[in-house]
């Protein structure tokens, strides 16, 4: 149980880190002190190639992670919420933006009713939104940072409208099936239908071109569409089968009709590199898997049949065939906030509706750098940006400089950090101290948050959420949901 597992909080050294480290059979590095200047490893500029105006070059190796906020307008424009979070990540010091937050590329394809939707009408309003990330870096005497927008259908978990789940879905599933009230054969999308979506992210990302962003990121993660369609073996047609090149068709025609719509544009994907079995809360409190047959045909990146062992022989196939398309940057993430939290982003408290980490959450983080870090080796002309990185709290900065150091990826994602500690990257670079009572400690109320309808930030530790008037409504909901 969680209670069991030290709170990172209570290890005052980088030897203590070690000690658990060791404790636990993790095989990471961790710096005693930060490395500043120039030749510094977290400072080192990262050359991703060619883009429309010329080289792109990253000002330094820390990168924000998109996430999404729950507060773009009805239509799906930015509010003064969704302003006021990217103009956070431009002050950060980061220097790569990595969508700032999930776009649907259809309104029908929104997680929630309050998604960004990338379309003509959304293209003036972007291009702000992305010119204020700009001016914010500037003011705050930082590089120029990359910018770009994550493109997604959340198929299994959209819900365009407040309450009402409208699942699209690459195949029945006979686990997550259940969870969001699939009981027909309609919410699996006709090939027809998939050729559409082709269309949908073309022209999402011609907009996303007119808007200024140098990239974007074809998302391929957490259980949405595009991740589900990479285990889509028992989909019948053209855009599913047993091998992974049919499963994988998808992809590569995104890309493709991406390139041919927005051809000034660099491509990224954000990719789930392996799965696991559904987890839900068990006897003990803590998560276990759910009942589920063998051999398990649902998930990729596992062994079918041990699905509690990774396999990343068809993730690196994939990562391979992305890179020989000109898809050269891969963000490295795993699994689900949907139905594996503790896999998706280790904490030590869950969100209301999950369950207590059946593990120390220092094994999830190695699990998610050690992905990273095998797809890094096996396909080194690849930029891998790696992520899992907020449990590590203090401690976060001194573990990515020395894995820098050693090689083992390119790059250092940032998510929920982002909210409550965007100047995290800037400290770091500084060489000063970070400010603990900003640190993020896991608490997962900005995901309890949304999944109770209201907008996401940092209730604990942002003392803007924390004054707003949904701090009274979460409060209520998790004390409802309280087991």
């Amino acid at each position: 149980m969680s209670e069991h597992f030290p709170r990172v909080a209570s290890l005052r050294s980088a030897m203590a880190l070690r000690a658990r480290f060791d404790a636990l059979g993790i095989a990471l590095p961790c710096d005693d002190s930060l490395e500043t200047g120039a030749g510094a490893p977290l400072a080192a500029p990262l050359a991703l190639g060619a883009g429309a105006g010329g080289p792109l070059i990253a000002p330094n190796r820390f990168v924000v992670q998109p996430m999404e906020g729950w507060d773009a307008t009805p239509d799906g424009l930015p509010s003064d919420l969704t302003r006021r979070r990217w103009r956070r990540f431009g002050a950060s010091g980061a220097g790569w933006i990595w969508g700032g937050e999930a776009a649907a590329v259809h309104e029908d394809g929104r997680a929630n009713p309050h998604q960004l939707v990338v379309s003509e009408r959304s293209v003036p309003a972007l291009a702000r939104l992305r010119g204020e990330v700009l001016a914010e870096a500037a003011r705050a005497g930082h590089a120029e940072p990359v910018v770009g927008l994550q493109l997604t259908h959340s198929g299994r978990w959209s819900m365009p409208q407040p309450g009402m789940r409208r699942p699209r879905v690459a195949y029945r599933h006979p686990i997550l099936d259940r969870r969001v009230g699939i009981a027909e054969d309609g919410a699996v999308l006709s090939d027809t239908e998939v050729d559409e979506l082709v269309g949908d992210f073309a022209h999402a990302a011609a907009c996303a071109q007119q808007a200024g962003f140098a990239f974007v990121d074809v998302k391929h993660c957490h259980g949405y569409l595009l991740h589900e369609f990479l285990s889509a073996r028992t989909r019948t047609g053209r855009w599913g089968g047993q091998r992974l090149t049919e499963r994988t068709r998808l992809a590569r025609a995104i890309v493709a009709a991406v390139r041919e719509a927005a051809p000034r544009l660099r491509i990224g994907v954000r990719l789930s590199v392996f799965d696991v079995v559904p987890h839900r809360r068990g006897a003990s409190g803590a998560g276990e898997p759910e009942a589920h047959a063998l051999p398990y045909a649902c998930g990729f990146g596992i062994d079918a049949t041990d699905p509690a062992h990774i396999d990343l022989a068809e993730p690196i196939a994939l990562v391979r065939q992305l890179v020989a398309s000109g898809v050269a940057w891969i963000n490295v993430t795993a699994a689900s906030p949907y139905y594996a939290p503790h896999a998706q982003r280790p904490a030590l408290f869950p969100p209301s509706d999950g369950y207590p980490p059946p593990e120390d959450p220092l094994v999830g983080v190695a699990r998610l750098l050690d992905a990273a870090r095998a797809i890094k080796a096996a396909v080194p002309e690849a930029v891998v940006v790696s992520s899992g990185w907020t449990y590590l709290q203090e401690w976060l900065p001194h573990v990515a400089q020395a894995c820098l150091r050693e090689g083992f990826f390119d790059a250092v994602g940032l998510g929920r950090m982002m909210l409550c500690y965007p100047q995290l990257p800037a400290d770091a670079l500084a060489g000063r101290a970070l400010a603990r009572k900003l640190v993020c400690r896991s608490f997962s109320d900005c995901t309890t948050a949304p999944r109770n309808g209201l907008v996401s930030g940092c209730y604990p530790l942002d003392d803007f959420y924390r004054e707003r008037p949904e701090r009274e409504a979460l409060d209520a909901a998790k004390r409802a949901e309280r087991p």
